[in-house]
């Protein structure tokens, strides 16, 4: 072979070869929507021309994790705390020992205040009360901490289609000497009123626990839990596979509850989420 052809055939390798060595930077990444509150959920979506194995993303000093949404296209959820400060965040996604950023906007909110009175005894818990309150947390914890494969499909929905009564984030002063920040929302139903499953999930706790009452918790995957509260009666049990919009439990106002109605919470990473943030996602 002349040394024209080899030079010509050396220049055809790189450049069929080229792009297969160096995939990483044909990577696609887009955050949504980009901009954000404190405590609302986001979507990742990655690109590529073909995927080796699953990239890992990170952001607000927490790790994401990727399922597929379609041919060469990833999707994870994110999510920010209620407590973090305005300003701008990379989201960066690692692929072929490289970092590929695209930056989200958390923007300044105010969150509502609300003055509630109550019996002493029901703002400070007696020992046994506060030992049985922090043995329940220490459970919820270790639920929370596991991230489970993808079983959730398309998007999430409300488990009761009624006024909301109370929003995420609005801060509670009892008596004028505690304040508690609500991590989900309130919405008003009937004793015996349906709640349905936000989306497809596995029952991970269906009993009582002193402030919700009763109780049921579904692991959605990928670190995205629901949470369904006040019931006055729950229809799945521990293990069981539910359906989207399948029947869990009926409105009620069991444990710490002034009234009939459903305290609907999301956690993902473990992080409290404003639930509609996470409702109004298109996934």
């Amino acid at each position: 072979m002349s040394k024209q052809n080899i030079f010509f055939f050396s220049l055809v390798l790189v450049f069929f070869l080229y792009p297969l060595c160096n995939s990483s930077f044909a990577l696609e990444v887009a955050v949504s929507p980009r901009e954000i509150f404190p405590g609302d959920a986001f979507i990742i979506k990655v690109t590529e021309t073909k995927f080796s194995k699953l990239p890992p993303a990170s952001c607000f000093g927490k790790k994401y994790h990727f399922s597929p949404c379609g041919e060469h296209c990833l999707i994870a959820v994110g999510a920010v705390e209620i407590r973090a400060n305005p300003g701008v965040y990379p989201v960066n996604v690692r692929t072929g020992g490289k970092i590929k950023s695209v930056d989200i906007v958390v923007r300044p909110r105010s969150f509502s205040a609300m003055e509630v009175t109550m019996p002493e005894e029901e703002i400070f818990l007696s020992p046994q009360n506060l030992a049985r309150v922090k043995k329940e947390e220490r459970k919820l914890k270790s639920v929370f901490q596991k991230v489970n494969h993808r079983i959730w499909e398309g998007n999430f929905m409300l488990p009761l289609n009624n006024e909301i009564s109370s929003q995420y984030g609005t801060k509670r002063i009892f008596n004028k000497k505690r304040i508690s920040t609500h991590k989900g929302i309130d919405i008003k139903g009937r004793e015996g009123e349906e709640v349905r499953a936000s989306n497809r999930g596995r029952v991970m706790l269906a009993g009582e626990l002193f402030f919700g009452g009763n109780t049921i918790i579904l692991d959605h995957g990928l670190g995205i839990y629901s949470l369904y509260m006040h019931l006055s009666k729950v229809g799945v049990s521990p293990g069981e596979m539910v359906p989207k919009g399948d029947i869990v439990g009926l409105v009620g106002s069991s444990g710490r509850s002034s009234g009939p109605h459903l305290h609907f919470g999301i956690k993902i990473m473990n992080t409290s989420v404003n639930p509609l943030s996470l409702v109004g996602l298109d996934l």
